[in-house]
């Protein structure tokens, strides 16, 4: 038995979800692709696949066995294109992960481009709030916003976010525009961000042009607290209250007007972009493409700022 090819076809059956699909894609018989499994099955001594008539897919065993080997097979293949010095044209999957509002708003948008640089590549992006297991999961990179505390991995300052504070006009047609942070405590409602898993909620800090060193700290009640962009995008055009949050979620809002900005003499801390991948691990061609080029859509984005030379 080929046992690369055997592996192979495994892998491509899980993937398309039939041997037919699978043989499509690897540009051989059908039966050659099923012989190859039951060849893979017979010498593990397991049954990997259940097999029905409308759809195949992996028993536990097999998806355990899945997750491992085709893992190997995308390091095998990029082994291979090292060695054959093929860094100038990356090729295979890339498995990365990244909030739902990055991928969304700033990230798939700039794809296309990418696509046409480096057409060889595959991407599967994680969309979700939630802290990925990059290790456990699989993950070649993870876009994350804050500071990298964790000495196993290897972060990439790729950019800040201005943060804003901002209203719908409904809402401010109501209750009046703030001209102070602490006008926020008495007679407006917030709307604030929680962090999924922790439940700590997301601190609303400005400070001010002319005395830096006193930050206000934004307090003040809030009606709904949320742990997802798109639902607190959504909450301040409803007119629920007022935001504080990432430029890039509400910039476009604002320049159409359907947001208006507030406390405008005052700026919050930036927020940290990284890309982050184990420090253990070899840093694939197609990682790197990647890598770079969320430098250049971080650095072009209008609603982000290049990170300044390291202090």
């Amino acid at each position: 038995m080929d046992y690369f090819t055997a592996v192979r076809a495994f892998v491509r059956v899980v993937e398309a979800g039939s041997f037919a699909r699978a043989a499509d894609t690897l540009h051989c018989p059908r039966n050659t692709v099923t012989k190859l499994v039951q060849s893979l099955e017979a010498h593990l001594q397991v049954k990997l696949l259940h097999r029905t008539t409308r759809r195949v897919s992996p028993t536990n065993d097999g998806a355990a066995y899945f997750q491992r080997m085709s893992r190997l097979l995308d390091e095998w293949q990029e082994a291979e294109a090292d060695v054959a010095q093929a860094r100038n044209a990356p090729r295979g999957r890339l498995r990365v992960d990244m909030s739902t509002a990055l991928a969304a708003l700033l990230v798939i948008p700039t794809l296309g481009a990418f696509q046409e640089r480096y057409p060889a590549m595959q991407l599967d992006i994680g969309a979700s709030d939630r802290q990925a297991d990059m290790v456990g999961e699989g993950i070649d990179c993870v876009v994350r916003a804050g500071a990298i505390s964790d000495p196993s991995l290897i972060a990439r300052h790729i950019g800040n976010l201005p943060v804003v504070t901002c209203a719908s006009p409904a809402y401010l047609a109501r209750h009046g525009v703030p001209l102070h942070p602490s006008s926020l405590a008495g007679g407006h409602t917030l709307v604030r961000h929680f962090f999924a898993g922790s439940n700590r909620q997301a601190p609303w800090v400005l400070t001010h042009a002319t005395d830096p060193a006193s930050p206000a700290t934004l307090a003040g009640r809030h009606f709904l607290s949320v742990n997802d962009s798109n639902a607190l995008l959504a909450a301040a055009l409803a007119g629920l209250g007022v935001v504080h949050c990432p430029l890039f979620i509400v910039g476009a809002q604002i320049d159409a007007g359907t947001l208006q900005p507030l406390l405008q003499d005052w700026s919050a801390p930036m927020v940290p972009i990284h890309v982050v991948y184990p420090a253990n691990r070899h840093l694939s061609a197609r990682t790197r493409a990647f890598v770079a080029w969320m430098a250049e859509v971080f650095g072009n984005s209008p609603y982000a700022v290049r990170p300044g030379p390291p202090g």
